[in-house]
């Protein structure tokens, strides 16, 4: 039986959010990587899709292009979406994540997409 740590969520950021949340979260102990730890900037969405299904790792974005390819079949690991003008609120973007973290299993996730929405007062 696998270690529970082995179980957990691991992440993969595409390249349009902020390298800080990466830092942030490898920082408490939860394996990120991003598309630019990869070098693979300017890769279609798909590739991206395909290899953090293949990596086991939720894809976490805020590029509504995704959607296209799931709503066409496409096979995922779990994808995180929020909107492109709360991108830049990387505290709230780690909180979520480590939330994440501490409560679904990769299992949990498997074709499941989460929304981060910060609504503002």
């Amino acid at each position: 039986m696998p270690a529970m740590e082995d179980l957990r969520l691991r992440y993969y950021l595409d390249e349009l959010m902020p390298v800080a949340i990466a830092e942030q979260l490898n920082q408490r102990g939860i394996d990120t990587i991003t598309v630019r730890d990869l070098r693979l900037q300017g890769y279609p969405d798909a590739h991206h899709l395909q290899l953090a299904d293949e990596l086991d790792r939720v894809l976490c974005t805020v590029d509504d292009d995704y959607f296209d390819l799931i709503t066409n079949g496409a096979a995922h690991s779990g994808i995180v979406f929020g909107s492109r003008k709360d991108r830049r609120e990387i505290g709230i973007w780690v909180r979520f994540l480590e939330w994440m973290h501490q409560t679904y299993m990769r299992e949990d996730m498997r074709n499941r997409v989460e929304y981060l929405r910060i609504v503002q007062e």
